[in-house]
């Protein structure tokens, strides 16, 4: 939440179920309405919004976790935010949202030999995605469909003033009939500050 305002996006609902991060959000953002369990969320019962943000649960896809991939208990939460997408999309034909934005570890692209990151582009796009002919994802790369345009980068927290490497998967899916930005939000920076160099350290 505090970086889309951050970035002039105004956040107006979150869904959570554990307490803490609940209480961290009500006292930074009293105003944001907090939906609860996400299977529980019909989005086309609720206000229409031009972007929907999920982190969906990593535990099944990190390298340090299970790897039950989309199919754990935890991760396979990413279907529900994709769902909730649909529904507001239908309700509103197809005008809202534009985008969705997904964040997870780099463990999704090699979970279940690649299948589990494929899963997900086939799950936004609602249609077939190959695989790359080398066997492997990228940690960039654009997918063009009839129904949306969909990028995603591997950024890493270090070159961006947080002081730990912290790698993670950026994903943006943009809807728009025409004049689609998935690629130009990713890979079209307008700048970044400072100088990446400063944040590397060799380490073991």
């Amino acid at each position: 939440i505090l970086s889309a305002k951050e970035c002039g996006v105004k956040p107006i609902r979150s869904s959570e179920i554990d307490a803490y991060p609940m209480a961290v959000s009500e006292h930074h953002f009293p105003d944001v309405e907090q939906l609860g369990d996400i299977t529980k969320i019909n989005g086309a019962k609720i206000t229409p919004v031009d972007l929907v943000c999920a982190g969906s649960p990593c535990q099944n896809l990190s390298q340090a976790g299970n790897r039950k991939g989309l199919q754990g208990s935890e991760s396979c939460l990413f279907y529900e935010a994709v769902r909730v997408v649909r529904e507001m999309r239908e309700r509103t034909n197809g005008q809202y949202p534009r985008f969705f934005v997904w964040e997870n570890v780099p463990g999704a692209f090699s979970s279940n030999k690649g299948m589990d990151f494929r899963a997900v582009l086939e799950e936004i796009a609602e249609t077939e995605i190959p695989m790359p002919g080398c066997g492997r994802w990228s940690n960039a790369g654009l997918v063009q469909c009839d129904k949306c345009e969909i990028a995603w980068r591997v950024l890493d927290a270090q070159y961006w003033g947080v002081p730990q490497r912290r790698r993670r998967i950026f994903l943006v899916a943009d809807f728009a009939e025409t004049g689609r930005s998935a690629g130009k939000i990713l890979f079209e920076p307008e700048g970044v500050p400072g100088n990446p160099e400063d944040y590397i350290v060799t380490g073991k």
